[in-house]
């Protein structure tokens, strides 16, 4: 089931009042830049209405199909007949999968450091420091290890060492391995977007890099991140099956309510 269509119905009532897209706009406001001259990416960021199938990292490539390793098909194969989405249980959905959720996010940015608010209470603390270098044996984590640098008016965010359980990077089950690597590239083209392009390399599980790529439109002034428990309001938890249900021919996912019983072990 989808993040979204899981827990619109058990929001809480600040929460639910939100909107968590809405419609894009066409801006002429200049970028606004930090007092060293870096485009500033602070806001309030939701989902454009009608851009679909977002939660499909494959949404950009023919038939929505990555390209997987046979050791990729079986780990999909595995996520899809025996795991229930990770997310769905109220575990961190990490990166890629962030990256493409239908739900908004804040930004903050520091000097040194650069700071993604997300719902559920969720955060990534991203240190800028071009000089840094990724540990020889990071601790896995669901957002990686992470180190930023600008190149030019683009944040470029670096991260290896993920966990590699209970882990879907996308609402379609795709899998990851240990050898996983993303390179994230955000821009501020104006006031009023914000753009990722998202590179994924996993040579374990798919052939080649592929890139996912979104854009953002800038929030209202009264919008913010808010106080949001998972596990409180997880209403739907009792109802979850296996997998993700059955992908549409447009890439979006689909699911059956009340989901069918697991299958006999």
């Amino acid at each position: 089931m989808c993040l979204v269509c899981l827990f619109v119905a058990s929001f809480t009532p600040a929460l639910a009042a939100q909107e968590l897209t809405a419609v894009d706009v066409k801006s002429n406001r200049p970028t606004p830049r930090t007092a060293d001259g870096h485009p500033d990416l602070s806001g309030y960021w939701k989902g454009i209405r009608g851009t679909t199938p977002v939660g499909n990292i494959g949404k950009d490539l023919p038939g929505f199909k990555l390209p997987l390793t046979p050791a990729g098909e079986a780990a999909l194969q595995h996520n899809l007949t025996t795991t229930i989405d990770p997310e769905s249980l109220c575990i961190i959905g990490g990166i890629p999968r962030h990256n493409a959720s239908g739900l908004p996010f804040e930004v903050l940015q520091g000097n040194k450091k650069v700071v993604f608010l997300y719902l559920y209470n969720y955060f990534r603390l991203i240190p800028i420091d071009a000089a840094r270098k990724h540990s020889a044996d990071p601790d896995p984590s669901f957002f990686g290890e992470e180190i930023g640098h600008w190149e030019s008016d683009t944040l470029v965010v670096d991260s290896v060492g993920f966990k590699v359980e209970k882990v879907w990077i996308d609402e379609n089950a795709n899998p990851h391995s240990d050898a996983m690597h993303v390179v994230e590239r955000w821009t501020r083209p104006d006031a009023d977007h914000i753009h990722v392009e998202t590179l994924i390399e996993d040579p374990k599980f798919y052939t080649t890099p592929f890139t996912y790529s979104r854009t953002w439109v800038l929030g209202q002034p009264d919008e913010e991140t808010k106080e949001f428990s998972c596990s409180e309001n997880n209403a739907d938890v009792g109802h979850l099956g296996f997998g993700p249900g059955p992908i549409r021919p447009d890439g979006t996912r689909g699911y059956v309510d009340p989901a069918a019983a697991p299958p006999a072990k």
